[in-house]
């Protein structure tokens, strides 16, 4: 099955707000509740790691968490596996945020493992993420065993029906009619994940209102034929 990526314009991007938890609450709280404590600005020391497999939302959760602290007036350390070659740590950082730690690199370890030192010493907070729990991760040691010793959160897929009903919550709110063969081509022939799909959904709607035309199949198969 193809796997389209899009250009999202306009979309604005993963937040807490538009994050739909399903059985996902208890991270979502928790981090809602460390926000909350970033302004107060008493951000706990405590690192936080969250797992799952792709489309769980943890890259999602990351960088909501990024936007909302730079929305603060915040700055932050970030680091994924397209980071070539991480920036010596800054003690002005609100936080470090490392994404795809399974994916890392001896070199992007090496920085992952001087950040995390350095954010304890400076008593800064460090989140991170990866695909398989923090016992499973193939990276050195040290590393290792930092990312799992505060909170740990393993994330779930939502379920088809979850994943129906955020879609047609998200539709309902937006003043969009998204009939059920359309929602059921979505989730045949796109990427599942709930962002991918949000995204696609603000496309088509946008693309709807250019054209001037009622959301349906042929009107989604034209707007890809135009991407």
């Amino acid at each position: 099955m193809r796997q389209i990526a899009l250009d999202i314009g306009l979309w604005t991007g993963p937040t807490l707000d538009n994050f739909v938890p399903g059985p996902n609450q208890a991270v979502l709280e928790h981090l809602q509740l460390w926000l909350g404590a970033a302004d107060s600005g008493l951000l706990s020391p405590v690192p936080t790691y969250l797992w799952g497999t792709d489309g769980c939302g943890k890259s999602h959760l990351l960088r909501a968490v990024r936007e909302a602290l730079r929305m603060r007036g915040a700055s932050v350390g970030w680091m994924d596996a397209s980071t070539l070659h991480a920036p010596d740590f800054d003690e002005h950082w609100a936080c470090v945020l490392m994404d795809d730690v399974h994916l890392y690199t001896a070199e992007q370890q090496h920085a992952a493992f001087n950040w995390f030192v350095n954010a304890q010493a400076h008593q800064r907070s460090v989140l991170s993420a990866g695909s398989v729990t923090p016992l499973g991760l193939a990276l050195r040691e040290d590393l290792r065993t930092r990312l799992g010793w505060g909170h740990v959160f393993g994330l779930q897929l939502l379920s088809e029906a979850e994943t129906r009903s955020a879609l047609r919550q998200t539709a309902d709110a937006r003043g969009v009619f998204l009939r059920d063969e359309v929602m059921d081509y979505m989730l045949k022939r796109f990427s599942r994940d709930l962002g991918s799909l949000m995204e696609l959904l603000d496309l088509l709607d946008r693309y709807a209102l250019q054209t001037q035309r009622p959301i349906t199949i042929p009107l989604l198969k034209s707007m890809m034929d135009n991407e």
